[in-house]
């Protein structure tokens, strides 16, 4: 990647916030735009900046505009802006709310350095990233019966849009997807925006949670 990938960090933490900068600002890939210990400093940053960032990072336990309501506001408002949770709850309401909500990686503060840096490249590069852990909780929120409100007819997408679906299930980009079907790239983003359009999906986080919910895949 040529271009570092620009990254608010929202914690009020300072100490850990001050700690993920540290590490991140080590790699090339990455650039620190702005630090924020609630939601309501990082809406401030956003309002008066003229470059918005590519990731937010943000906690969820926070003063005046927590993790959770930061997430709302900023896929309404910002939805350019992809949003990864690092939290150290990892309770599976939590974990699947966030999801729910807008936010495409969930990871939890034990994490090592390593996987921060492997889940912010896989969100930049495809939209979304579950670490292993992550994605058996949320098929544990799936077996526990926990459906979505309206379940999705599996008579609804065509044999391409599951095939797709599949493959957006394996964390496969769109150059990925379309070598594997003999496709082009812009075919995968018209079957993935029928997609999300077909399923009320708001991002490709939110296809892969409606695919394990109504069981178009099994993951192993």
């Amino acid at each position: 990647m040529n271009t570092p990938i620009k990254i608010v960090l929202v914690d009020d933490e300072v100490l850990f916030r001050k700690g993920i900068a540290f590490i991140l600002e080590r790699e090339s890939h990455f650039t620190i735009v702005h630090e924020a210990s609630n939601g309501q400093e990082l809406f401030e940053f956003l309002k008066n900046t003229t470059v918005l960032p590519d990731i937010v990072i943000t906690d969820l336990k926070m003063p005046i505009v927590n993790g959770i309501e930061a997430t709302k506001m900023l896929h309404r408002d910002y939805p350019s802006i992809k949003i990864v949770a690092l939290t150290s709850y990892n309770s599976k309401s939590f974990i699947a709310n966030m999801i729910d909500l807008g936010a495409v990686s969930y990871l939890l503060k034990n994490a090592s350095p390593d996987e921060l840096i492997l889940t912010l490249k896989e969100v930049a590069h495809k939209g979304f990233y579950y670490s292993e852990e992550v994605l058996k909780i949320i098929k544990e929120v799936v077996s526990s019966g926990n459906k979505p409100k309206s379940p999705l007819d599996k008579t609804l997408l065509t044999e391409r849009e599951l095939e797709v679906l599949r493959l957006i299930c394996k964390q496969k980009n769109a150059a990925e997807i379309g070598d594997y079907l003999f496709i082009s790239p812009r075919t995968v983003e018209g079957h993935r925006t029928n997609l999300l359009l077909k399923t009320d999906s708001r991002n490709v986080a939110g296809l892969v949670v409606y695919a394990l919910q109504n069981e178009l895949v099994h993951l192993d």
